[in-house]
């Protein structure tokens, strides 16, 4: 089997690319995505909202997470609609079908986030 041409780092080297990786795909949503620096931004609010209102580490864990999730998720919808484009930009009801479903993933995320939140900050208001 021929080696991968661009997977031959390894050990430290291989985490260091990963995080340059990372630190280049960040960047590149905030700077192209609107829908992305939206949720960034309520993220920076309701993460501390979510360690300050969490009663222990579990409630913690659960408020933070909803709101890491719809980021991961939206994310991922970004790279999804990249490779279509990438793929060919012609209209094709397949690649619609690709994006309109990473587009109901991140409107899923979205919901469970405002779940998991009204379940357990409701009780908490009474």
């Amino acid at each position: 089997m021929t080696p991968h041409p661009y997977k031959n780092k390894t050990g430290l080297a291989r985490v260091a690319q990963a995080l340059r990786n990372s630190h280049c795909g960040l960047r590149m949503a905030l700077r192209t995505e609107s829908a992305f620096r939206q949720e960034v931004a309520l993220a920076l609010i309701l993460l501390p909202l979510g360690i300050w209102f969490g009663r222990d580490a579990v409630e913690r864990v659960l408020l933070d997470g909803a709101v890491l999730q719809v980021l991961i998720v939206e994310l991922l919808n970004t790279a999804i609609e990249y490779t279509v484009d990438r793929v060919s930009l012609e209209s094709h009801e397949l690649s619609k079908t690709a994006k309109d479903l990473g587009s109901a993933a991140v409107l899923l995320s979205l919901l469970l986030c405002a779940l998991v939140w009204a379940l357990l900050l409701l009780p908490q208001l009474r």
